[in-house]
């Protein structure tokens, strides 16, 4: 089994987004028994909140169902336990190596890394622009897919 964990800074907006959009990818390929994905926060500011409803509106766009989910914070035993931490921005790779320590199973990387254009995840939270974050996350999990499929076979 594979399994991912997604990281954004409140775990309300970018990083489930990601984890509802890989979801269905996983679906899509037929591989849903084959992987476990979740998203976390590196923040406690919103521990305990559901997505963030312009993020929780982009998912319903593309009948992707976020019910239930609720924002938490990552911990050291996340680390243990998920094969690959996939953070939004530069940033929250900041904040993991703070929390974390340093990436000695070179499990942490960026979403867009796995992209032809290598950048951070647009923002909404800032720009209200939730549809670029959508086409970002989007093209970053279709990538990511990929490279986890082609890396297994």
């Amino acid at each position: 089994m594979k399994k991912i964990l997604f990281v954004c800074h409140g775990n309300i907006c970018r990083s489930p987004m990601a984890e509802f959009v890989m979801k269905e990818l996983v679906r899509q390929a037929g591989k849903s028994k084959e992987f476990d994905i979740a998203s976390a926060a590196t923040s406690r500011e919103e521990i305990g909140n559901p997505v963030y409803p312009p993020a929780r509106q982009k998912l319903m766009e593309h009948h992707l169902d976020c019910s239930g989910k609720v924002a938490r914070q990552i911990t050291a035993d996340d680390y243990r336990y998920y094969d690959l931490i996939v953070a939004m921005d530069h940033n929250n790779l900041r904040n993991l190596q703070r929390l974390l320590g340093p990436d000695s199973h070179q499990k942490i990387s960026l979403l867009m890394d796995y992209t032809d254009c290598p950048r951070d995840v647009a923002d909404p939270w800032y720009t209200g622009d939730f549809e670029t974050a959508w086409q970002d996350i989007y093209e970053g999990c279709t990538k990511l897919l990929q490279f986890v499929l082609d890396k297994q076979s």
